[in-house]
C-alpha cells in the first residue's frame, strides 16, 4: 500500500497536466511503514528523454543523486517514482517494466487525457533480483494530511 497526502497526490497529477503532451516524471520521498510506504514529499524531475518524451521518460543520474542527498538530509528515503501517460491508460508498459530497477519502491502512473489527469494507479516493484522482479498492483490511500511522516513517526 502507498499512502500519500492529498497535497502530494494532487501535485503528481498536476505535474502530468502541466507537461502534457509529454510525460512528466518525479520521485516520491518518505519512509516505509508496517503497511507499505508513506510518500510525504514529491520532487519534480526533468524528463531528459529527447527521442520520444511523449511516451518515454528518463531522470538524469545526477538529478537522482541530488534527490537522494536531499532525502537523506531531510531524514527521508526514496519510496517511489511517478510519471504520466499522456492519452494512454494508467498501466505500466513493457518499457516501464524494463526500466524499473528500484525493487521495493512504488511506481505511480497517472493517465492524462487531452491535458486532464484522469486515473492514478500505483505498482509495487517486488522481487529480489532483476530476473525475479515483478510489478504488483498497489492500493493508493490518499489522506487529508500532508505531514504523513510526522503523523506516522
Amino acid at each position: 500500500m502507498l499512502k500519500m497526502g492529498k497535497f502530494e497526490y494532487d501535485a503528481v497529477r498536476r505535474h502530468g497536466e502541466e507537461t502534457y503532451p509529454h510525460e512528466c516524471c518525479g520521485v516520491l520521498l518518505g519512509h516505509p511503514d508496517d503497511q507499505g510506504r508513506v510518500a510525504s514529499k514529491t520532487v519534480r524531475c526533468g524528463n531528459t528523454r529527447s527521442d520520444s518524451p511523449h511516451n518515454r521518460y528518463h531522470i538524469a543520474p545526477q538529478e537522482l543523486v541530488r534527490v537522494q542527498r536531499q532525502a537523506r538530509e531531510e531524514g527521508l528515503e526514496i519510496v517511489g517514482f511517478y510519471h504520466s501517460h499522456p492519452d494512454h491508460p494508467a498501466r505500466w508498459s513493457q518499457t516501464d517494466f524494463a526500466e524499473a530497477h528500484w525493487i521495493g519502491c512504488s511506481y505511480v502512473i497517472t493517465s492524462v487525457d487531452r491535458g486532464e489527469a484522469k486515473i492514478t494507479n500505483s505498482f509495487f516493484l517486488a522481487g529480489e533480483t532483476e530476473e525475479s522482479k515483478r510489478f504488483e498492483d498497489e492500493k493508493v490511500v490518499v489522506t487529508e494530511t500532508a505531514a504523513l511522516n510526522e503523523a506516522a513517526g
